[in-house]
């Protein structure tokens, strides 16, 4: 199971992974790498929102 991190920590390393990407010195195989966490961090963004979204809905109800 993946480690439960913040949102804020998430889209920090989720930043890290985009500039990496940008990077003219990142080789291919790192690119790659780098990509793949940012499919992750995305991910456990996305996850921590909906869940705050789900407990906004339910407060308001």
């Amino acid at each position: 199971m993946p480690e439960k991190i913040s949102f804020e920590q998430a889209l920090a390393n989720l930043e890290k992974a985009s500039e990496k990407l940008k990077s003219d010195e990142t080789t291919l195989e790192e690119a790659i790498r780098s990509y793949e966490e940012g499919i992750r961090c995305y991910k456990q963004c996305r996850e921590i929102l909906d869940e705050a979204v789900q407990k906004i809905e339910v407060l308001n109800n």
